[in-house]
């Protein structure tokens, strides 16, 4: 049996933290396999094992909603003058951004569709 063969029929879901570092080793080895391969098929199973345990162990945390705005802004070279369509008046900007005021259902509403924020995010 081959090296390839091998490791997929001891695949199995990751449990510890030295089985995620031998899949991430072993992912790590196989980035720049070609389309449509052998090589690539294991890729995706390691990497659903992997994002599993990460999942797992390692959860993201939703981003803070005031740092998302301010996060949109800096990508799109935007400054807080440009905010006021979504907030209402400059002293709204202000009070959110500072985080004196909370972010209101219709605010939320224009900042998702304004600038893209996720209304899950701006929800957190």
């Amino acid at each position: 049996m081959n090296t390839l063969e091998q490791i997929k029929s001891e695949l199995k879901p990751v449990h510890s933290d030295p089985e995620y570092r031998k899949y991430l080793a072993i992912i790590d080895t196989l980035v720049d396999c070609k389309e449509n391969s052998p090589e690539e098929e294991l890729l995706e199973l390691l990497s659903i094992l992997v994002e599993d345990y990460e999942l797992k162990h390692y959860p993201i945390e939703p981003p803070d909603p005031v740092e998302a705005i301010k996060l949109r802004i800096e990508e799109q070279g935007l400054k807080r003058k440009d905010l006021i369509s979504y907030f209402g008046s400059a002293s709204r900007v202000s009070e959110v951004l500072n985080r004196k005021r909370p972010l209101t259902l219709e605010m939320i509403r224009k900042l998702h569709r304004g600038l893209g924020i996720s209304a899950e995010t701006l929800l957190a």
